[in-house]
């Protein structure tokens, strides 16, 4: 069973900003091709958004028990409305711990009235972008945040002969796309130009954005069914991709702040490298571990950015790969001096294009289980580096190790099964109070897991191509 707790609880942070009831797991299932209906679009309005309950009806979205002979399942929107906490991120705004963090930023207008809080937490667009259907954003983050403006679609897209192609010409969002869907994500789970949680906001008790495509996926939980055609090793792909796009859309991310006039921007370094238990000095591991070439005290740029994915693009794109490392290793020693903003943009803006590079490779990479297991072995195998690099590190190890070792044992029987997956539930419990995080500690648990993983003919992750 998947660590469900901590990353429920992780995804509800990043998400939600705080505290909501758990929903139950749901497995993807097979196939979709909703009920046939007429058009019902207004003369004028496509291109707007129509709001959620465009999608309600049983012989749309919103039946309870979904349709096993075809493709779309049609209970996408009651699963979303009753288990997806997209569906209640609006209503946060308003619990204590939000209205709490609005007073300490100053806001001028309560967080659930905030341009600030509602460009994420809701379906926030102009009144010109509105349809005459659109009720209200009080639906939270909602089915068009994610697929795109739908009148325009709307009705079409339920006719025989209507393709997907010509949904997406008519203003849908491609998430069939892995990149596009990873994209759409992490602009609210990163954030772009527009969408900014900063220092500040984590300050006030906003919480830091940490992101993993598949693991989020699966504890959302999932309300589509995968491709007819689609490969069984998906889920790797997924994770695979999502780092990938990760890492670029970061990098773009640290260029923008780091050529603007407020560098440095702590939240762009691990949290924990300065908010963590202090204990003696014979007892701390950051102490003994050093600070390798920068000043004592002087925080890198987040490592969990590429903790996890500088092991797939070594195995997509090793010559790329070690062009990247280069120069996330130079944006590591030059993020934590004083006045080296302009070194650190210009060193992100050519990191963004080479991650940009491997995440095409990739997107176009064969998935199998000789990859997989390759992936699981060099990441278990990387057991020092992650967790001395910090919980951040940790975190996005531990997530990648449980995707990973699931796509697995989805297709291939472990004899070892329970055992491995109780190893790695102790990953995920050494992750519960961030501050005490112990490095030697989770290393030596990685290696245990390693230790019971899956093994394959000793061949380079290159050969695999």
């Amino acid at each position: 069973m998947r660590a469900k707790s901590f990353l429920l609880s992780l995804f509800l942070g990043c998400l939600l900003a705080l505290n909501l009831s758990s929903p139950a797991q749901v497995k993807p299932r097979e196939n979709p091709q909703p009920q046939q209906q007429q058009p019902t679009q207004a003369p004028g309005e496509a291109g707007k958004y129509s709001g959620p309950g465009s999608c309600a009806s049983s012989n749309c979205h919103g039946g309870v028990q979904p349709k096993a002979l075809v493709r779309i399942a049609q209970n996408e929107y009651s699963i979303w409305a009753a288990q997806d906490k997209h569906s209640r991120a609006y209503t946060v705004l308003s619990n204590p711990v939000s209205v709490r963090i609005g007073k300490i930023l100053g806001l001028e207008q309560a967080p659930n009235k905030s341009d600030k809080c509602l460009v994420c937490h809701a379906l926030n667009v102009r009144s010109g972008q509105r349809a005459q259907t659109f009720q209200s954003i009080d639906d939270g983050v909602s089915c068009e945040s994610c697929h795109g403006p739908a009148v325009g679609w709307l009705g079409p897209h339920t006719l025989k002969n209507w393709t997907h192609e010509q949904s997406l010409k008519q203003g849908m969002y491609d998430t069939r796309d892995l990149v596009k869907r990873s994209d759409r994500c992490l602009t609210c789970h990163l954030g772009t130009a527009e969408k900014e949680v900063d220092h500040a906001m984590i300050a006030a008790g906003h919480p830091d954005l940490t992101f993993e495509l598949e693991s989020f996926s699966s504890v959302m939980p999932r309300h589509w069914r995968p491709a007819q055609d689609a490969s069984p090793w998906l889920s790797v792909q997924e994770l695979a991709i999502g780092q990938a796009v990760q890492l670029r859309e970061a990098l773009h991310r640290l260029d923008r702040r780091a050529s603007g006039p407020n560098w440095p921007e702590y939240s762009e370094y691990e949290c924990f490298a300065c908010h963590h238990s202090l204990t003696k000095p014979e007892a701390s591991w950051r102490q003994a571990q050093g600070y390798d070439g920068r000043l004592p005290g002087a925080p890198a740029w987040n490592p969990a950015r590429y903790a996890v994915f500088r092991h797939i693009a070594e195995a997509v794109d090793p010559s790329t790969a070690k062009q990247l490392v280069a120069a996330l290793e130079k944006i590591a020693s030059l993020s934590g001096k004083p006045g080296t903003g302009d070194q650190v943009a210009a060193q992100a803006k050519s990191a963004a294009e080479l991650a940009d590079r491997i995440a095409q490779g990739v997107q176009a990479q064969p998935y199998n289980q000789d990859l997989t297991v390759r992936l699981l072995q060099s990441i278990a195998g990387d057991a020092d580096m992650i967790s001395a690099q910090g919980e951040r590190s940790a975190e996005q190890a531990a997530m990648a190790l449980d995707s990973l070792s699931l796509a697995y044992s989805r297709n291939q029987k472990l004899a070892n099964q329970q055992e491995l997956r109780a190893a790695i539930d102790n990953l995920f419990q050494q992750l519960q109070n961030p501050s005490s995080y112990s490095a030697p500690r989770f290393a030596a648990q990685m290696q245990k897991v390693g230790a019971l993983l899956p093994r394959t003919q000793a061949l380079s992750l290159a050969d695999i191509q």
